[in-house]
């Protein structure tokens, strides 16, 4: 179990949002967690809004900008959104146990909406790069 499930989702939220949630546990299945979260609460739309600008915020509070991919993050979201409409799953534990791929293989995912250079250039890092293989 990753030790992000130490914190409550309220509190997990909150503290993403203030940029105090520890780097170390902000693992890829914390981003999906994330992204279930604001999409349980928010709805897609605002889930994108609100997940962009706080991870920017916090990358850039870590000093770690080089590492956000607004294409990558948008994907992400859109990804948990697709599968949260198959089950209705109140918690994100029993959903991500429903829909492991998106924790463990991920990229085969992308690969279905993307090639892998099309996710992965300088432009993708900077705004959203629509899919060139598969639309979601």
């Amino acid at each position: 179990m990753q030790d992000h499930y130490a914190f409550s989702d309220t509190a997990f939220e909150a503290q993403f949002k203030a940029g105090t949630f520890p780097a170390e546990l902000f693992t890829h299945e914390a981003h999906l967690r994330l992204a279930w979260i604001h999409i349980h609460h928010y709805g897609v739309a605002q889930a994108e809004e609100n997940i962009v600008q706080q991870l920017q915020d916090y990358v850039a509070h870590l000093g770690a900008t080089d590492k956000f991919n607004m294409t990558l993050t948008v994907a992400a979201i859109k990804a948990v959104a697709h599968f949260k409409a198959k089950a209705n799953h109140t918690h994100f534990k029993d959903f991500i146990t429903a829909f492991p791929r998106l924790q463990t293989h991920f990229k085969e995912l992308l690969a279905q909406h993307y090639q892998k250079v099309s996710y992965t250039s300088e432009e993708a890092k900077r705004v959203f790069v629509e899919p060139d293989v598969m639309g979601f």
